[in-house]
């Protein structure tokens, strides 16, 4: 099964409800097949974006929302050809498997051969033949997150919207259905908007990254952009772990409470009072040598890895991860070098 994919385009979207601006006008781009992530935490504008294309919500006055060269923007739901997943998948529970995936091609009053061969191949796609006639309330909550998908792309949509359709889930669940999905996409080829809160989820499926804060795109990337260079302290602290030094430069070297840095000369970084690096890029040194130095304050066993917490080196705590067979003791004096790469100014 493969769709045809359409580009979006929205263009100054903003939205208010009862006087309080909740999105800030935006304009964003998501290109034909692509799998577009919405990230940000709860109340930053993520799901009212995703329901301006849905056609759930119509953006305010100026805004314009396009499925390639149509304008859709006052269009409903019904009339834009897109298959939606809620987090709480909203099956119809009088009806069976078959019946819920059929149940769009039904109420469009599909060919009934077209209907079920469609209804079969997306069951077998789904790997839910073996429950096509069982009732909804016998299935477990995976196999529901794939009935919610099956009936969305039954319609043959041109886009696919989904929001936080893993939420529910246990972890380890969430964590296959999530691998899963990233293929089901990839071969479907269907523009998707996906809206989630989970970084995870957003660095293994999105194609691209929207970070969201207070009703704004914050940044607009791929997941390695969005990681290892966040536009700003919003983006890097809510992707990751990220630790802060604080200080000063000083003959081309940047010194803070544990030690200093000597760096070639980087326009980017030797004008921040404040530098950055994730915690994987940094690692334990001799003291002697290290450029900086502290002590560990805590040790937290994370199986593939260490997280130690290191007091001194810094005037906040940071954060360093090393190989999981690596065992020290609170109080351990260390010393700590970043690689260059991994430092980042941001304002």
């Amino acid at each position: 099964m493969k769709l045809a994919p359409v580009p979006i385009t929205l263009t100054q979207c903003a939205k208010t409800f009862r006087g309080t601006r909740v999105l800030e006008p935006l304009d964003l781009s998501i290109g034909a097949g692509e799998t577009l992530v919405l990230l940000g935490p709860s109340g930053c504008g993520k799901t009212t974006t995703l329901r301006i294309i849905a056609g759930l919500e119509t953006p305010d006055a100026s805004g314009q929302v396009r499925f390639g060269d149509d304008d859709v923007t006052r269009l409903p739901i019904e009339r834009r050809q897109v298959g939606m997943v809620f987090q709480s998948y909203a099956l119809f529970p009088n009806l069976t498997v078959r019946g819920n995936v059929g149940y769009g091609l039904k109420i469009a009053r599909t060919d009934a051969a077209v209907a079920r061969q469609r209804v079969d191949e997306l069951l077998a796609m789904m790997r839910l033949e073996a429950h096509a006639d069982k009732p909804i309330d016998q299935l477990s909550g995976g196999q529901r997150q794939r009935v919610a998908l099956a009936r969305a792309l039954a319609m043959q949509p041109r886009v696919l919207l989904l929001d936080e359709p893993l939420t529910a889930l246990d972890a380890r669940l969430r964590d296959t259905l999530r691998s899963e999905m990233n293929a089901l996409l990839r071969s479907l080829g269907v523009t998707t908007i996906y809206v989630t809160h989970d970084q995870a989820e957003a660095m293994e499926l999105g194609d691209r990254i929207v970070v969201m804060s207070a009703g704004r795109i914050e940044q607009i990337g791929t997941p390695r952009e969005i990681y290892f260079r966040p536009a700003n302290r919003t983006v890097a602290q809510f992707v990751g772990t990220i630790n802060r030094l604080a200080g000063h430069w000083r003959d081309g070297a940047f010194e803070t409470t544990g030690g200093s840095i000597a760096l070639p000369q980087r326009a980017a970084l030797t004008q921040a009072p404040e530098l950055f690096f994730r915690p994987e890029d940094a690692h334990l040194a001799d003291p002697a040598s290290a450029q900086l130095r502290g002590m560990v304050d805590a040790v937290s066993f994370l199986g593939e890895r260490t997280r130690l917490t290191i007091g001194g080196a810094a005037p906040d705590a940071l954060f360093v991860d090393v190989a999981g067979r690596v065992e020290l003791a609170r109080g351990t004096a260390v010393g700590i070098s970043i690689a260059p790469e991994g430092l980042i100014a941001l304002s």
